[in-house]
């Protein structure tokens, strides 16, 4: 039986957990022994440095009341939320699995993380198809009463979140709560500020780091009946938080891609596995809306599913992916009508997109997009079709 957390913790309470949530050197499995012994983040602060007295090498730093109190005063001052797992208002799916976050800034509204959601999730070097089945598929799946949970990130985390803000979106970020990343979202995060949650476990004000989207990965499936991965490459990021979705016990859905298409090695792989084959809206919500009458039970029919994560190699982030990580160069899309031929291509796929499509996906003049179709066409590269579409030319 679950644990009746408070439904309020006072101020003193909250900074404890800040400040256990912000020790260095104390790893998540430890945080939890703590808790899971002492019972309140106070005493468990209280109990650690006789705890580590006579351990040998790295010793848990604790940070300065004073510091926690800092980072408590910005949060309030900016309208944001505090949620510590020690307390009701913290989202129950999440709290479910292993080294949930001890803490979480919340700017906007954080009832949004208490609703039925799904993540949705791709390669940020998506298709001009990807993209458009994302904004699809995620509008679909917010009017029918699901909030979709994605990383802000470009591509396919930005569409889906575009197509939800009306119907509730949830975005989680690998730097702190209040920090802009990428910052060709601007508006979208400004929306989402608004009218839905933006999400982080990363102290206020705190950078995007590398390493930390693998963590941010775990919080969107956790906060998910189920994650849809859209246009994922082998070896990926984005696969990372399929893996994290399966030890989770969530369902897994993948979206089917043109074996010609790096971007497809992923989700057909986890196809092969066992993900659910998802052509649109319907797929998801026939798996997820019996999860609904009953989420534990169907968290303990997944964990009996024979649903296996793909081998390592593929789960495992290269450094030749450029699909691995979410931490970019803000300004490589700045320049877009210098290399207006490698993103028209980029966008491609052997299925046909309307020409309407690329200029606005693209961010492209309808003149440049016409004279470098012209090109690409007369350099045997795409090919056009009627209705105005045109595909990229795949290997015969």
């Amino acid at each position: 039986m679950e644990q009746p957390w408070p439904t309020v913790l006072n101020d003193h309470e909250k900074l404890a957990w800040l400040r256990l949530a912000r020790t260095e050197n104390l790893g998540p499995t430890t945080a939890d022994q703590l808790l899971a012994q002492y019972h309140t983040a106070s005493a468990a602060l209280d109990a650690l440095p006789d705890l580590v007295a006579n351990r040998r090498g790295k010793r848990p730093v604790v940070p300065h009341h004073d510091a926690a109190a800092r980072e408590f005063d910005h949060i309030n001052r900016a309208g944001a939320t505090l949620l510590v797992r020690g307390e009701a208002a913290y989202p129950a799916f999440l709290r479910q699995i292993d080294t949930a976050p001890i803490v979480l800034t919340v700017i906007g509204d954080p009832t949004l993380l208490h609703r039925p959601s799904v993540g949705v999730v791709g390669s940020r070097n998506a298709s001009a198809n990807g993209q458009r089945f994302a904004a699809d598929i995620a509008g679909d799946l917010g009017r029918a009463g699901l909030t979709i949970v994605s990383g802000l990130a470009l591509g396919i985390d930005g569409r889906a979140h575009t197509a939800s803000v009306e119907t509730g979106t949830v975005a989680v970020l690998a730097g702190g709560a209040n920090v802009l990343y990428p910052r060709q979202h601007k508006g979208l995060y400004h929306d989402i500020a608004e009218r839905g949650a933006i999400v982080s476990e990363r102290p206020w004000g705190a950078e995007p780091m590398g390493r930390m989207f693998p963590q941010r990965n775990r919080i969107i499936s956790g906060l998910s009946y189920g994650v849809v991965v859209i246009e994922a490459a082998k070896r990926s990021g984005t696969l990372i938080t399929a893996t994290r979705a399966v030890e989770q016990n969530r369902e897994v859905f993948a979206v089917p891609g043109f074996p010609y298409d790096a971007r497809s090695g992923g989700t057909n792989q986890l196809l092969r596995d066992g993900a659910v084959l998802t052509e649109s809206a319907d797929d998801v919500l026939a798996v997820v809306r019996p999860m609904m009458a009953n989420p534990q039970q169907a968290f303990e029919n997944q964990r009996q599913r024979n649903f296996t994560a793909p081998d390592s190699d593929l789960f495992t982030p290269s450094h030749n992916d450029n699909q691995d990580t979410d931490l970019i160069d803000e300004n490589e899309n700045d320049d877009g009508d210098d290399d207006a031929h490698a993103q028209i291509l980029n966008a491609l796929t052997t299925t046909p997109t309307a020409v309407d499509d690329l200029i606005r996906l693209c961010n492209l003049s309808a003149s440049t997009v016409a004279i470098t179709l012209t090109e690409l066409e007369l350099g045997g590269q795409v090919v056009r079709h009627p209705g105005n579409m045109v595909a990229r030319l795949g290997k015969s």
